[in-house]
């Protein structure tokens, strides 16, 4: 009869996955723990001024509470921030997660031709850095450079692509062009890995392309497209590359037009870390509050039509 492990062997055992992931855990921690914790803490900080502030020991670091969070939550700047990029955000997930499934499709389909090529040419513009990509488009917008006002001049049509109105579509335009080619790659991934059996099985039955492409493939396509939705939330809800790089070619971007820009004024041109601070924090509890917002509506939504 085979006699059982030792206590100090089974602990040991148990032991191992652990050690392999403490490294994780130690990056984790080191990371992304410290540095939140650190965050919260700043938060709750402020600087008390003696006298003039001049002298030496007239500044002292205090703590102040909540009032930073506070500020932040009733600041009207904040949330007009936040409303421009929640417009910014719908026309974004829109249009591009549209064409990713779309693109997707496409190149998913028996009668495609030149696929790696246009699989390439569609992921292309993600490799572009989001900096390289907002000066690219930014001096496409200027009408003394852009030969897109050279079309629209060549039909009689004028356009401010800098207008209060228009700029928000001007950066979403940046956004779609550079995350199409992401997206499509994962759901054109996720199509790949559908047995074919699915699909000749439909053509027995006489489906057309169109109808396998919409009663097979986009029902399967679901994990997936909720996948590239909570991704391309947390991107958009902390939109800064496109404005920020931006707002020196155009006078109507403000330095707080979204909230990422709002707390690199507070930290870098008004010197107050505690400030900002408080409002990054703000900024990531309202993006997961938006991801998981989703993800529940989703949940709450597939288990409606199961029952």
């Amino acid at each position: 009869m085979k006699r059982p492990p030792r206590t100090g062997a089974r602990l040991r055992a148990g032991a191992v996955p652990y050690l392999f992931l403490a490294p994780a855990m130690a990056l984790f921690v080191a990371f992304f723990a410290v540095p939140i914790g650190y965050t919260l803490y700043l938060g709750t900080r402020g600087t008390k001024v003696s006298g003039l502030g001049l002298g030496k020991g007239s500044r002292r670091e205090v703590s102040v509470g909540f009032d930073n969070y506070q500020a932040t939550l009733t600041d009207h700047e904040f949330w007009a921030g936040w409303l421009r990029v929640l417009g910014y955000g719908v026309v974004v997930l829109t249009v591009m997660l549209g064409l990713a499934v779309l693109f997707a499709l496409l190149l998913d389909s028996a009668h495609a031709r030149l696929k790696r090529v246009s699989r390439i040419a569609i992921f292309l513009p993600y490799a572009v850095p989001g900096v390289v990509a907002s000066l690219l488009w930014g001096f496409l917008y200027l009408p003394s450079l852009s030969p897109i006002h050279a079309v629209l001049h060549w039909f009689g049509l004028q356009a401010n692509l800098f207008d209060p109105d228009v700029v928000m579509f001007s950066m979403a335009n940046i956004a779609v062009w550079g995350g199409t080619g992401f997206n499509m790659l994962v759901l054109y991934t996720h199509l790949r890995s559908i047995s074919p059996e699915y699909y000749e099985a439909a053509r027995l039955d006489g489906a057309s392309e169109f109808q396998i492409a919409t009663r097979i493939k986009l029902p399967m396509l679901v994990p997936s497209l909720i996948l590239t939705t909570v991704f391309s939330i947390i991107a958009t809800s902390q939109v800064f590359t496109e404005p920020m790089t931006l707002r020196p070619i155009s006078n109507t971007i403000s330095s707080t037009w979204s909230p990422l820009m709002m707390v690199f004024t507070q930290a870098f041109k008004n010197l107050d870390l505690y400030s900002a601070a408080a409002t990054s924090i703000v900024i990531a509890a309202i993006s997961l509050v938006l991801s998981f917002g989703f993800l529940r509506v989703v949940r709450k939504r597939a288990f409606s039509e199961e029952s």
